[in-house]
């Protein structure tokens, strides 16, 4: 019998992703810049070992779903809820000021009202996956800064829908009214969920749950099911299948003896989520990038240091210390994977050039693989003078 030619490419990934996650061990750097630049190496525009972008990055965002599972789980909901004022207001007020800054530069080069909007709406989104993922390698998850920080991304999550809908009626396309039916109602289910789950005292119980969840093999199949399950159903609502499993996690949370939950789900996530960050080093165009470095590092930075002082401006009226807010600022300050779906938006309906697409792409990624540079010294900052940053954050070691 011979042997799949995938075996090979599936090892040879597979080893050299453990090289890469040593080297970054040794020079105490997390994982995820390792995940970053293994993908830059394996994909299209490096060794084209993985040349299937499409099909990696579908099995990363299996890893976004089960990350936010698992942020459901380990969630203080009720510190959410008392947060909302940041998360509600904090978010509105961040993506208006991103347009705002983009018409004022907009004005220089006489950009249109509709690539204004969109360029905004590109650069106010940031990564959940990349964010969650710092603040739960810093056990940072359940601090002040995080649950605000989570809040903010749970909303933007929830504020891609509008973004989308305004871009495509400012391209003209047709308004479909049941889209926006489906997304109202999902929208509808996910706050009554968070609302219903936050005012119950005591954690429930389900009368039949001995005799499903007592067997090992039952265990990891229910877990799987309540995880993607929740996801596709928001996803059939139109809604960011991510929602849909931190909404999953929130109830399972809300129930009794489910530690077997995380303990079953927990390989998984390792898996898929490496390859959320594999797919993202994938897409970045070499060749674009050796072109073009001189614009694309210029954004970078311009964006970087815009979204840390927006974010971190909304931060500190809210009741944060300078301090805390712009760390919390730095967190939010790349380009998060949404908006990658926004720039083809963007692209389709003439907002930008195919020159512009591929430099909002390439900018999108570089952002994402600089995020960890560029939170480094606001934790070292933010240590110096916050007695509740954590001190194991694996950044600043």
């Amino acid at each position: 019998m011979h042997s799949d030619p995938s075996m090979h490419i599936l090892v040879f990934s597979i080893f050299f992703i453990i090289v890469i996650g040593f080297i970054m061990k040794s020079l105490k750097q997390p994982s995820v810049v390792g995940y970053l630049l293994a993908g830059l190496a394996l994909g299209p525009f490096g060794l084209s070992i993985l040349p299937d972008t499409e099909a990696v990055s579908r099995l990363g965002g299996l890893g976004v779903v089960l990350l936010m599972f698992f942020v459901g789980i380990e969630m203080c909901l009720p510190c959410l809820v008392a947060k909302w004022r940041i998360v509600i207001f904090g978010t509105l007020f961040q993506i208006i000021a991103s347009v705002a800054v983009v018409g004022f530069i907009g004005i220089f080069f006489n950009w249109s009202f509709n690539r204004i909007l969109f360029l905004g709406f590109v650069i106010s989104l940031s990564s959940t996956a990349v964010v969650i993922k710092l603040l739960k390698d810093s056990n940072e998850l359940d601090t002040d800064v995080g649950q605000s920080v989570i809040g903010v991304l749970l909303a933007q999550d929830l504020a891609v829908i509008p973004m989308i809908l305004i871009l495509q009626l400012l391209g003209k396309p047709e308004l479909h009214i049941m889209s926006f039916a489906k997304q109202a109602f999902g929208f509808s289910l996910f706050l009554l969920s968070i609302i219903w789950v936050s005012k119950k005292k005591t954690k429930m119980e389900i009368s039949f749950g001995r005799l499903f969840f007592s067997d090992p093999e039952f265990q990891v199949f229910i877990a799987l099911l309540l995880c993607f399950g929740s996801a596709a159903l928001f996803g059939l609502l139109e809604l960011s299948t991510a929602l849909g499993a931190f909404a999953a996690g929130i109830a399972v949370a809300a129930l009794k003896n489910t530690e077997w939950v995380h303990h079953h789900l927990s390989p998984f996530r390792v898996v898929f989520i490496s390859l959320f960050f594999v797919s993202v080093g994938m897409q970045l165009d070499i060749t674009f990038l050796r072109e073009n470095w001189l614009e694309v590092l210029s954004l970078v930075v311009g964006v970087l240091s815009i979204n840390t002082f927006i974010n971190g401006l909304i931060f500190k009226i809210m009741g944060m210390t300078w301090h805390q807010s712009l760390y919390a600022g730095s967190l939010l300050s790349q380009i998060g994977e949404f908006s990658f779906v926004l720039a083809a938006i963007g692209y389709n309906a003439g907002f930008i050039s195919a020159y512009g697409f591929n430099l909002a792409m390439s900018t999108i990624v570089v952002s994402l693989m600089m995020t960890v540079v560029w939170v480094k010294p606001m934790a070292r900052w933010a240590l110096k003078h916050q007695k509740n940053v954590n001190v194991n954050f694996p950044l600043i070691k």
